[in-house]
């Protein structure tokens, strides 16, 4: 039995080095950084390397900046000699777009292989990250990493690489305000990403469909109350029919800002407060209008012996996805519960963009 990192081992780690700002290496050779970690000196021995640096960003994220995605799903800027790490990361991060639009004209690149950025971007989302990396082409992936005990792994395994397989890792009684059979069951991720959390009301019977709630985590609105969202009142109310009916399962997801993360979240937060709305706001970002993966809450049902739900959601998109991954839909239970004067335009957005049944 070997010792060494497998594949989901060696792509934690290396999501662990880009929230650090340390470069990983890429076996198709290139060395990458993500840009919101990138510091100076790092910079400057990018620049020592003496190869073209390529940014690397979104097609989202391009279009706000009006520049040609060659590749259609992201976009690879050369980086002029003369660029600043403040220029290079005002590139990344849209807060101050408003204030100095003219960034160009860019030049993006239509030959070379993309792949290994595509891989590199989607590193920094399950980083929770900017999505947009910085990187250098090097002839020797495997030596060069060896030498500056860097990571290496491969691009082409990245994207090869699927949903994680769920662990539980234990469950315990937890008596709750709307049932006192309750039980908390907390699954982790093999690939060491962010825990998830299965609440178990009542005896659900296994046989027959579950009421169930597919909930994302929303520190803002579960915890603080905030009149941004309708996530905590939705909360509330789906554990309140739960314990009504006796039974259900609800499925609490660390997956916050529709899966950007709490950062990138007050990031959208900001653009929101200068005019754009929530679907805007993350575009110009670089993210999808929702990042979430819901099939992480059917692998935890399946394990769970349930195959089949009553759905409480206003969201299709989480049935479709929950079918898709064996999980069978029986009944949609809407929940319409928490407009505010603060949140009505943003619900009136999910609904008109994002196809939310309000």
């Amino acid at each position: 039995m070997s010792l060494s990192p497998d594949l989901k081992e060696l792509v934690a780690r290396a999501r662990a080095d880009l929230r650090m700002g340390v470069p990983v290496v890429l076996s198709e050779g290139l060395v990458v950084l993500a840009v919101e970690t990138l510091t100076q000196d790092r910079l400057a021995e990018l620049r020592a390397m003496g190869a073209p640096l390529v940014l690397a960003v979104t097609g989202r994220r391009a279009e706000t900046l009006k520049a040609r995605p060659y590749d259609r799903d992201i976009a690879r800027i050369a980086v002029p000699d003369q660029a600043s790490l403040t220029w290079i990361q005002s590139i990344a991060d849209p807060a101050g777009d408003l204030n100095y639009p003219m960034k160009g004209p860019l030049q993006t690149l239509r030959d070379g292989a993309a792949g290994p950025h595509r891989a590199a971007i989607a590193m920094t989302k399950t980083a929770r990250l900017l999505p947009a990396t910085i990187g250098v082409d090097v002839e020797d992936p495997a030596g060069f990493a060896a030498t500056h005990n860097l990571t290496l792994l491969s691009a082409a395994a990245i994207l090869r690489t699927g949903l994680s397989p769920m662990k539980r890792v234990i469950s315990a009684r937890l008596p709750l305000e709307v049932s006192e059979v309750g039980r908390l069951h907390v699954y982790r991720p093999e690939d060491g990403a962010e825990e998830h959390y299965a609440i178990e009301i009542g005896h659900p019977d296994r046989g027959r469909p579950v009421l169930a709630r597919l909930h994302s985590a929303c520190f803002t609105g579960d915890l603080l109350g905030s009149l941004k969202c309708d996530c905590g009142p939705q909360l509330r109310a789906a554990l309140a029919q739960m314990g009504e009916a006796g039974a259900g399962m609800l499925l609490y997801l660390n997956q916050e800002g529709r899966g950007i993360g709490l950062a990138n979240k007050m990031r959208a937060y900001s653009l929101q407060d200068q005019g754009f709305d929530t679907v805007e706001a993350n575009h110009r970002l670089g993210f999808e209008d929702d990042e979430r993966d819901f099939r992480i809450g059917a692998a935890i049902l399946r394990q769970m012996g349930f195959g089949a739900v009553r759905l409480l959601t206003n969201n299709p998109a989480k049935i479709e996805m929950m079918r898709q991954s064996g999980i069978d839909v029986t009944e949609r239970v809407p929940l319409k519960v928490g407009e505010t004067a603060q949140n009505r335009a943003y619900l009136a957005t999910k609904a008109a963009k994002s196809g939310h049944l309000l």
